[in-house]
């Protein structure tokens, strides 16, 4: 849908320090323009707002940290578990849909300058690379953003480069369409599968040069690597729609792998955040700076990777890249899902913390990586023993686990199975809440989560024997989607009923189109 576009621009502070009197013509015209539409801003600057704006909506405190992450019990809570129980603040799903519809309105607005004849050159002028190439990643970052949205509410207002159909009613502008009909999720996955595929062809047939540059802070510009990039989110939808459209995601697989996919982690779509304010990352905002402890990686995560619990019984050498020892070196995780009243039964300095590396304020966010990559391989090939291998090994080095560990893990993991492969899949995808969410809903693995009346928690406090079991205050199982913001539900009514009519009630049960039976 339409959403005013997030670009700053200098010069507001002189504006507003202009006196009314004795303005002349044009200084009349300088403060009536409007800010947040200027008329001269270059691709480049659009590109790494909106690429920092789309990661940070993805990764941020509400709908990561308390929303997916919790889904996927990577984290539990301790003081307040209700997030935990699966009760989320309906702001949280109103500041996701806000934040992606900015990015893919900054991401349009450099299709748009791209296209139109009076601002082509322009936009082309420079390091910031030809109209044909600038577009092309524009469309792949946007296919990111749609997808994530719509993995995330089912039908929502969607837009095309290459399909002008009259469903597709998001981002329209000159005049603006503050109510967009809504896409169904079926037409927006086919259709994502095909921009990315000709954004790729784009992208490949012009393999050597380089757009945007330093400001594509995800590749620095190179066109190569955005064309796997695109081949690779292509393998992971069309995976994702395989029961659904089993002879289009075969075709869109094949297609993407004698392409070009991920082949190392040199490939990895990653936004690498800084050390310096106010560009650090989301994760250590929302912990360190805001001097949070109540969250703790979940005691599901901690006893999976110290082979405690699950399909694999080596310890495995992700666990203190992953999580803090508490202070008698120990890792114990934070029991998921407590009832309220037990909360603040471990102190902070009794369970462990997330770890050092994925809690730094210069963190590199992944969009998506080899690991996930090889995984999908091995899954369409029937559980492929090398392609599992490969995503296990892509995944420890990764994480920065040394040789002769990543030799001696290799050696103890069982054979490929369903159950193996999508397991360490899930393990591979940690801090990546909604990927790993998903990946939950469509394949339901790993089978060893916390599900409805397991006893989370048993032992002696005070003398007494409790014991705790998991029970969740909204629904009985892992939500499969967010409500759809409460300003849809008020300023596009109509078009907001339809998409109930057509998908399910607004409820965090409904399952999304490709998670239908």
């Amino acid at each position: 849908m339409k959403v005013f576009k997030n670009i700053y621009t200098a010069g507001i502070a002189s504006l507003l320090a202009l006196s009314f009197a004795g303005c002349s013509k044009d200084t009349f015209t300088e403060i009536n323009a409007d800010p947040n539409r200027p008329s001269a801003v270059s691709t480049p600057s659009i590109l790494v707002g909106a690429e920092k704006q789309l990661m940070n909506t993805l990764r941020n405190e509400e709908m990561n940290l308390r929303g997916a992450q919790l889904y996927a019990q990577y984290f539990s809570q301790n003081i307040y578990t209700d997030q935990s129980r699966y009760v989320v603040t309906n702001s949280y799903a109103d500041n996701y849909w806000t934040g992606l519809y900015k990015a893919l309105n900054n991401l349009n607005e450099i299709i748009t300058l791209n296209t139109d004849e009076a601002t082509r050159s322009i936009a082309a002028a420079g390091a910031a690379g030809t109209n044909v190439n600038q577009i092309a990643i524009a469309r792949v970052l946007k296919a990111f953003a749609f997808h994530s949205l719509t993995d995330v509410f089912g039908d929502i207002p969607y837009q095309s480069y290459g399909n002008a159909g009259p469903e597709f009613q998001a981002l329209q502008q000159n005049p603006d369409n503050l109510t967009p009909g809504y896409a169904s999720q079926e037409k927006i996955y086919k259709d994502l599968l095909n921009e990315l595929k000709q954004s790729a062809d784009t992208l490949l047939k012009y393999g050597s040069a380089t757009t945007f540059g330093n400001s594509d802070i995800i590749y620095k510009g190179q066109n190569a690597k955005w064309a796997k990039f695109a081949n690779s989110l292509r393998l992971r939808l069309a995976t994702r729609i395989a029961k659904k459209d089993p002879t289009g995601a075969r075709g869109h697989i094949e297609d993407a792998l004698n392409k070009g996919v991920f082949t190392s982690n040199a490939d990895n779509a990653a936004f690498k955040y800084t050390a310096t304010s106010p560009n650090e990352a989301p994760l250590y905002r929302a912990t360190v700076i805001a001097n949070r402890k109540d969250f703790a990686v979940s005691h599901v995560l901690i006893e999976a990777l110290q082979g405690k619990r699950g399909p694999f019984t080596a310890a495995d050498p992700r666990l203190p890249k992953y999580a803090k020892p508490n202070v008698r070196g120990q890792y114990v995780g934070q029991p998921y899902g407590l009832p309220l009243a037990a909360g603040n039964m471990f102190p902070t300095d009794s369970i462990s913390l997330p770890g050092d590396l994925i809690n730094a304020a210069d963190y590199a966010e992944v969009l998506q990586e080899y690991s996930e990559v090889a995984f999908l391989i091995s899954e369409y090939r029937t559980w492929d023993q090398a392609t599992y291998e490969q995503g296990v090994r892509a995944s420890l080095e990764k994480w920065g686990v040394g040789t002769a560990e990543v030799t001696a893990y290799l050696a103890a993991l069982p054979a490929a199975t369903q159950e193996n492969v999508l397991s360490q899949k899930y393990i591979a995808l940690f801090n990546q809440g909604v990927e790993a969410w998903t990946e939950i809903r469509r394949t339901g693995y790993p089978l060893y989560l916390v599900k409805k009346d397991d006893v989370i928690w048993s032992g002696v406090r005070s003398g007494t024997t409790l014991t705790y079991r998991f029970t969740p205050e909204v629904g009985t199982a892992i939500p499969t989607r967010f409500v759809y913001p409460l300003k849809e539900q008020s300023t596009n009514r109509e078009n907001y009923q339809k998409a109930l009519a057509n998908q399910g009630d607004d409820v965090t049960s409904t399952r999304l189109w490709w998670n239908k039976d």
